[in-house]
């Protein structure tokens, strides 16, 4: 490896908000925000909006679709258009 090149890597903590979990791991992440892990050291904190402990496809739970809203907007976008076939496929 070349020298002074590389970022450098340290454990960081990664913290879901939305399910309530953080998780401790090394990256090359930086942040000026810090918290005190279980082990009573201070690590660096990055705040994400998404992990495996909230997203629904890992958790099993489906977000609410509003698919009577999308039919109103298709309707009245669409609603009162004629379409006619095409003079090759009639």
């Amino acid at each position: 490896m070349q020298k002074n090149i590389h970022p450098d890597y340290r454990p960081v903590i990664f913290r879901d908000r939305s399910a309530d979990t953080a998780f401790l791991t090394n990256s090359t992440r930086t942040s000026e925000r810090t918290v005190t892990w279980e082990d009573g050291r201070e690590y660096p904190v990055i705040d994400v909006e998404v992990s495996a402990a909230s997203h629904p496809f890992w958790t099993g739970r489906s977000g609410v679709v509003d698919t009577a809203g999308r039919i109103e907007r298709f309707r009245r976008r669409y609603g009162g258009k004629v379409v006619t076939a095409h003079p090759a496929t009639a």
